[in-house]
């Protein structure tokens, strides 16, 4: 971090942070409830809306209006994502996390707002205008959820538990997903595919769920990772990068209570390797 960002000047982007997802929020809904947006296909495979980059454009231009010496990672920005780890002050926006749930009318709909210094996450906001749930944190100072502290279920066996992941948007890509999904389903009570990777991590935060687990893209879970560490969550990655930092790895995450992440990572290890899956898919 910055020398001379000290914790106060991170709460008040805190603040700004949380006032920004709220007002993204109430343009989803009005975009939803008068159906004025279009669809396209990134790569002719990954959807996007006209909203996506309506919230992009306007949460950019606000963060750049309030801190011009902040660096802006976002998800519709052309943006470079090898500039995270040196940057002193980034935020990493993803818009519309759950687009295709957007699209659809689906509740599972957050946009995500990290700031990181150096590579390592120093505030998330996770915002739900569908189902009215506000996530934060900032390091150091716990998780909230609808301004109430929240923490991990603290489950201790992983039969009982309720684990979430998700599917890649290539569907050449589905054989190890499905592989791990297999190996999981037997040992755990059920598996959901809600949609919104932010959403998942911050609902094991709050302990909803127990477990989640998938390989992302650096703005899904930039904000959620941190919200769930301050509540206690274990997180690791599967195969750790050798060219990444922690915090910057985008490669099968594993988040959970923590007595159970290490069934978790055991049945995931077990799946790639008995079958002879590819590592990191």
């Amino acid at each position: 971090m910055k020398p001379d960002l000290s914790p106060q000047e991170v709460q008040t982007r805190l603040k700004f942070a949380e006032k920004l997802a709220l007002e993204a929020g109430r343009m989803m809904l009005k975009a939803r409830n008068s159906g004025r947006f279009e669809s396209d296909y990134k790569a002719h495979q990954e959807l996007v809306t006209s909203s996506d980059q309506e919230i992009d454009d306007w949460v950019c231009s606000r963060l750049q209006e309030a801190f011009p010496e902040d660096q802006v990672l976002s998800e519709e920005g052309a943006s470079n994502t090898q500039q995270a780890q040196e940057a002193e002050a980034l935020w990493i926006l993803d818009p519309i996390d759950g687009t295709v749930n957007f699209a659809h009318g689906q509740p599972h709909v957050a946009i995500s707002l990290g700031f990181y210094g150096l590579g390592i996450p120093q505030l998330g906001v996770v915002h739900s205008p569908f189902l009215q749930e506000t996530f934060v944190a900032q390091r150091g100072y716990g998780a909230l959820r609808n301004n109430q502290p929240i923490q991990v279920s603290g489950l201790q066996d992983l039969r009982p538990a309720l684990i979430a992941s998700g599917f890649p948007y290539d569907k050449s890509q589905l054989e190890t997903p499905i592989r791990r999904l297999e190996a999981i389903l037997p040992h755990c009570q059920d598996l959901r595919r809600c949609g919104s990777a932010a959403l998942d991590i911050c609902h094991v935060a709050d302990g909803s769920l127990d477990g989640y687990y998938e390989s992302l893209s650096l703005w899904d879970f930039a904000a959620a990772v941190l919200i769930a560490e301050e509540a206690g969550a274990q997180l690791s990655h599967l195969y750790p990068s050798e060219d990444k930092s922690f915090y910057l790895d985008t490669r099968d995450w594993v988040i959970s209570t923590p007595a159970i992440h290490p069934s978790l990572l055991e049945l995931l290890w077990q799946a790639d390797h008995q079958t002879g899956s590819p590592k990191g898919v």
